[in-house]
């Protein structure tokens, strides 16, 4: 299912204020098969800048239009919808599979593993396409996998504008880690020094 815009967006959550780009851990976003090693960070922007370009934008390799993208979150989020915008002349990519909270996927995995949900794409030059989510789904995202198997017949795929549109929990996901660690019993918490040999011995 996808959404144009052709009405208020500010009445539909289509504006800026509903983007997640501000919570993608972009030093960390990564792709396979780019012809640019990290070129698929330029990708990520803010929802006004969808269709500024400087000319940087993720491409695949030549002869090979797959793509996989890595995207991290540093909070959990929950996703509502998903914009692609792609290059000219056939390089759009035509199909999206997802995978969420699953860390080191290749194209192996990706062709064998069950998507959470595909989408036939449209060309969206201009984007104003958004594909919603099946949204019970896509609660609690920490990271979430692209896959694009193929473009709309170009001999690459490129593609210049990735955007998420949802909500952020509140905790930090490095937040939440630091809770998990500090719950877990540390034992030189309960040391004490020893009074000779200058060692340590355990507190009974």
């Amino acid at each position: 299912m996808s959404c144009t815009h052709d009405h208020n967006c500010e009445d539909h959550e289509c504006s800026s204020d509903w983007s997640l780009y501000k919570h993608i851990d972009l030093s960390k976003v990564s792709a396979l098969n780019e012809s640019v090693s990290g070129s698929v960070q330029s990708v990520f922007k803010a929802w006004e800048q969808r269709l500024h370009s400087s000319g940087e934008h993720l491409e695949s390799n030549e002869g090979d239009p797959e793509l996989l993208v890595f995207v991290p979150f540093t909070s959990d989020v929950k996703i509502k919808s998903i914009s692609i915008v792609g290059g000219p002349e056939g390089t759009s990519p035509s199909k999206l599979r997802v995978f969420i909270n699953r860390e080191g996927i290749d194209f192996s995995d990706a062709e064998s593993m069950q998507a959470v949900q595909e989408w036939e794409l449209a060309e969206n030059l201009q984007g104003v396409l958004e594909y919603q989510t099946r949204y019970s789904k896509f609660q609690s995202v920490g990271n979430i996998t692209l896959h694009f198997p193929e473009s709309f017949g170009g001999d690459t795929t490129q593609i210049r504008y990735i955007g998420f549109k949802g909500e952020a929990t509140q905790l930090k996901r490095d937040v939440v880690a630091t809770i998990v660690y500090e719950i877990r019993p540390n034992p030189s918490d309960h040391k004490t020094k020893a009074e000779t040999g200058g060692g340590f011995s355990q507190v009974e």
